[in-house]
């Protein structure tokens, strides 16, 4: 196969692989409307307890089920099952298209080079930071976020952000930007799945608060807001050291590389330190005010909004001066237009 072969090849797998995570999305919605129709039997068999102002089941999920469900009722777990593996799947299909977007280019590269790049590869990151978690952590409540958010994500990638593969520019042909970028792109997987955790430990405490938690609802299925709070602070104090290494470290030591200074205040450097500084705090005011629950889902969320303006914000509004409008297009065309790195 030639680089215009694996090209076709990566456009094809990352759509199989968009219409694979979309089954398993409606695997794991008939799942959940499934659970529904047993709450009757389970509520007059297990009833429900207090903890502070939240309603917690008592009886749940069997711990030992890798699904997340109790093994007494074959057909939930059975679409339960059906939707982790076909996400699994689709993990396989879209690793295939990241992979060959790279053997699609000539001379053969990473394929995280631009914007449409760093996207398909970020939501693999998270899908499989997901699939490793997910046995771990009980994380089966999770499953329809994630893969109806990388469907999304997938589909505004092809449609919004494609362009061919082709060469990049000479700045971009450094080991240390294959570091920087990859260390960014495993930080922002992590990132978004704490910021997945944080968001419906809001709902679930603003609805708990309100007493609107319905039985076998989709937030009364959710882990209890405590085991919410730590998914969210664990993923996100791994993701912090790879961030710090690779955007505040690795980052710096390509641009002296590729521009000669470490640090030149372009705005995607500017909003990648804010996002350092805010997760910073956030871990910083846990360990030392012991912030946790809703406070610290509210600093998580901020600093997951600054992380997604950094990657989208900053190369539409700011492209014209940034050096790293590149992002958004690194044909080798751009070169010859008089675009620099």
């Amino acid at each position: 196969m030639n680089n215009a072969d694996f090209a076709v090849l990566s456009n094809q797998a990352i759509t199989v692989a968009g219409v694979i995570y979309f089954a398993a999305l409606l695997a794991h919605l008939v799942e959940w409307s499934r659970l529904r129709a047993v709450v009757p039997a389970e509520a007059a068999a297990e009833g429900t307890a207090a903890e502070g102002d939240v309603l917690v089941r008592t009886g749940g999920p069997n711990p030992t089920d890798a699904t997340g469900h109790a093994d007494e009722h074959p057909k939930v777990a059975f679409w339960a099952r059906l939707g982790v593996a076909l996400t699994a799947f689709a993990a396989v299909v879209h690793l295939v298209g990241v992979v060959t977007r790279g053997l699609g280019a000539d001379p053969v590269r990473v394929p995280w080079s631009n914007m449409y790049e760093f996207t398909i590869t970020a939501t693999l990151v998270a899908v499989v930071i997901y699939l490793a978690l997910h046995r771990k952590f009980q994380l089966a409540w999770l499953g329809p976020v994630m893969v109806g958010f990388t469907w999304v994500v997938l589909l505004a990638a092809v449609r919004i952000l494609y362009i061919p593969a082709a060469p990049v520019m000479p700045s971009l042909q450094s080991p240390w930007l294959i570091i920087h970028v990859f260390a960014a792109i495993l930080a922002t997987g992590a990132f978004t799945v704490a910021g997945m955790a944080s968001i419906i430990y809001l709902i679930k405490e603003s609805r708990s608060r309100k007493g609107k938690v319905r039985p076998g609802g989709y937030l009364d299925r959710v882990p209890s807001l405590p085991a919410l709070d730590r998914l969210a602070y664990r993923v996100t104090a791994f993701a912090f050291p790879v961030w710090t290494f690779g955007v505040l470290i690795a980052g710096p030591i390509w641009a002296e590389n590729a521009w000669g200074r470490y640090w030149g205040w372009d705005p995607k450097e500017v909003w990648s330190f804010i996002t350092w500084v805010v997760f910073a705090a956030y871990l910083h005011a846990r360990a030392t005010r012991g912030w946790k629950g809703r406070h610290a889902a509210i600093l998580c969320l901020v600093g997951l909004v600054t992380l997604w303006f950094n990657f989208i914000g900053i190369n539409y509004f700011f492209g014209d001066t940034s050096q790293h409008a590149y992002a958004l297009d690194v044909v080798a065309t751009a070169v010859s237009s008089g675009v620099t790195a």
